[in-house]
């Protein structure tokens, strides 16, 4: 198992032959799909997040994730939920931002939960047979399958980029700058999004 990965968000696979693992990626997108959507609308209060959360967790117990892993994936992107949080605590008061951060926490539980139980070629497989409908009004399924593909590759960069970020601003002393996370992160995103597009134009891909 990679060391990296391991604690990176939507970076790992982790094999097995539970219930989750078997469910066909399709049906465990459209789930995800529908929990993150209803998490969000139906959380009005810290408690309503708490139960929304208990959900995915017992799903780590049915997939048998080990816990460490079930930890890193669920706890890395912490920094960026805390940032949202702070800036809501400001503006709406604290149990906005607990219910806030629980909601966040339980989407990214969710997420990391169907990519540890699915592999990409899974996910892409299913998306394809999607798309494929469409083709007759002139949509390339294998062209936004690929761009699908490329995003979810590039969430655990650029949350590596954050993790680096968070770690830079830390050496300079300057932890409780919001400006030295957010300004130097947000140019990371950038570069490493017109590199991707750079690489896909010097290969021909859309032409």
């Amino acid at each position: 198992m990679n060391n990296v990965s391991r604690f990176i968000p939507l970076a790992l696979y982790v094999p097995g032959n539970s219930p989750l693992h078997r469910l066909p990626a399709g049906s465990k997108l459209v789930i995800l799909l529908i929990f993150v959507i209803t998490s969000a609308i139906l959380s009005s209060r810290p408690w309503h997040a708490l139960v929304w959360l208990l959900f995915p967790l017992a799903g780590y117990v049915i997939a048998r994730i080990p816990l460490k892993i079930a930890l890193s994936q669920i706890l890395t992107p912490l920094p960026i939920v805390l940032f949202f949080s702070t800036f809501t605590w400001w503006q709406r008061g604290l149990p906005a931002a607990i219910t806030l951060a629980l909601t966040f926490i339980s989407a990214i539980a969710a997420a990391a939960l169907f990519t540890l139980t699915t592999t990409i070629e899974e996910l892409l497989d299913a998306l394809e047979r999607w798309l494929r409908p469409l083709s007759r009004f002139g949509v390339n399924a294998d062209m936004v399958a690929l761009a699908i593909s490329l995003t979810i590759r590039l969430i655990p960069l650029i949350a590596m980029s954050a993790v680096q970020v968070l770690q830079a601003r830390k050496a300079r002393g300057a932890d409780h700058s919001l400006l030295a996370f957010g300004i130097p992160f947000l140019i990371s995103a950038i570069r490493r999004s017109q590199a991707v597009g750079d690489a896909l134009v010097a290969r021909g891909v859309g032409d």
